[in-house]
């Protein structure tokens, strides 16, 4: 899946490949005649896995934020299958405009698809010298040169080090204000990786020294972590008793969140310590978690290297209300 070097000028477009396919619509636990929601369609790789599992009476809802994805999707000429232009932290907005009270099953295949990351004009990757934009819905937002031409130092150094992880974040943070200062305005993605090398006194072995910041910026822009933490009450919410929820997470922050969802909503027991209680009495589990996290095969990690850090965690909702 993933393409080979290249010089800037020549572009090939890597064909997206859906992680855990398989394994995620397995998840599901596919009812014919169910309404599911794929909140993140992509390229379309798990929505039509599930359109070959439903029946005549079952129905798929697709949601991204991603203009081309929503194009991409206009592929599927198939009556019980829609889709629509909208953040998936807007899943009970859209089950409300289409009237529907509750679901069987949701998929969330977090991070970024890999026509986002293969198109140089997108500003995904530092692989290709592209504007300087990440934004994965385009039609709102500030872009990542935006950003980054008006961000102090101080709140560059804690975006790069909370959502990269990066340990030289305040070296990088200081570069970048140093560029901008001296006049050298960073509006490509060529640019920002030259700008954050620089910067980098220590560099991994097989990484460049630009992934943790181009993730942190993408990360932030878009605010993942908040869509998907404002994203998981309402599936829980939209869920009927014995749906699934189904989330394919690629890096630890995001696992963390879903981890923490489910765990609160299974061990719901938040009274003080020793407080004189049944067992029976205690708040019971409106959600518990299925097996343990799916990790890709070895096979699959060869076929698809981007596939490495990939984690599906699978819960089910209780009838508990």
């Amino acid at each position: 899946m993933s393409a080979r070097s290249q010089s800037p000028s020549e572009v090939v477009v890597s064909p997206h490949v859906s992680v855990l396919l398989e394994e995620a619509v397995a998840a599901l636990a596919i009812k014919p005649d169910g309404i599911y929601v794929d909140g993140t369609f992509g390229r379309g790789g798990h929505s039509r896995k599930i359109l070959e599992q439903l029946g005549a009476d079952g129905r798929l809802l697709g949601l991204d934020r991603d203009l081309a994805a929503v194009s991409a999707a206009q592929s599927i000429q198939d009556p019980r299958f829609s889709i629509h232009h909208h953040h998936f932290s807007e899943l009970g907005e859209v089950l409300r405009a289409q009237d529907i009270q509750r679901v069987d099953g949701v998929l969330l295949d977090l991070g970024i698809s890999s026509p986002q990351i293969d198109e140089g004009e997108r500003g995904f990757s530092f692989r290709f010298d592209g504007p300087l934009d990440m934004r994965m819905d385009q039609s709102r937002g500030q872009t990542a040169a935006e950003f980054l031409a008006e961000a102090s130092e101080q709140q560059l150094t804690g975006v790069i080090k909370e959502y990269g992880e990066e340990r030289f974040a305040k070296q990088v943070a200081r570069a970048i204000v140093a560029a901008r200062t001296g006049g050298d305005a960073l509006t490509t993605t060529g640019q920002l990786a030259k700008v954050v090398a620089g910067a980098i006194p220590k560099i991994e072995p097989g990484q460049d020294p630009a992934t943790r910041t181009f993730q942190a910026l993408r990360i932030f822009l878009n605010q993942e972590l908040e869509e998907l933490s404002l994203v998981l009450p309402q599936c829980l919410d939209a869920l009927a008793p014995g749906g699934r929820l189904a989330v394919i997470s690629f890096h630890s922050l995001e696992d963390r969140i879903v981890k923490r969802f489910v765990r609160s909503e299974q061990d719901r027991d938040d009274l003080p310590a020793n407080f004189p209680v049944l067992a029976k009495d205690l708040p019971q589990p409106r959600m518990m978690a299925v097996g343990k996290p799916i990790k890709p095969s070895a096979a699959e990690i060869k076929r698809n290297p981007r596939s490495r850090s990939a984690v599906l965690r699978v819960a089910e909702r209780t009838g508990v209300a």
